[in-house]
């Protein structure tokens, strides 16, 4: 679908993985393993200065890609989410189409 950015809901475990969602609606599972990356963002763009020992949180975005399912008999969906270090607010960034063979 693409990128865009929507705030979600997010329930983690002990570790600090999602485990589920609450997304437009409805309630998803995570149905495996999460990956979990740090992507560099235009702070200087966002933020008007940048306080003194906030560098981890202000330039980097925790960012975990999921598959989640609201049914068990659905196909799952993959999403990118980013969890603000701040904050702890969650977004949903990226909603990856499925790899389905199309038919003309």
């Amino acid at each position: 679908m693409g990128m865009f950015s929507e705030s979600v809901d997010v329930a983690c475990n002990a570790a600090g993985q999602p485990v589920a969602l609450q997304w437009a609606g409805r309630h998803y599972t995570v149905c495996a393993e999460p990956v979990r990356w740090f992507e560099r963002r235009q702070w200087w763009a966002e933020e008007s200065r940048a306080p003194l020992g906030s560098g981890p949180g202000l330039v980097d975005h925790e960012i975990w890609r999921v598959q989640v399912q609201a049914d068990p008999q659905e196909e799952p969906l993959t999403l990118d989410l980013s969890r603000h270090l701040g904050s702890g607010r969650w977004r949903l960034l990226r909603i990856h189409d499925a790899l389905q063979p199309r038919t003309a």
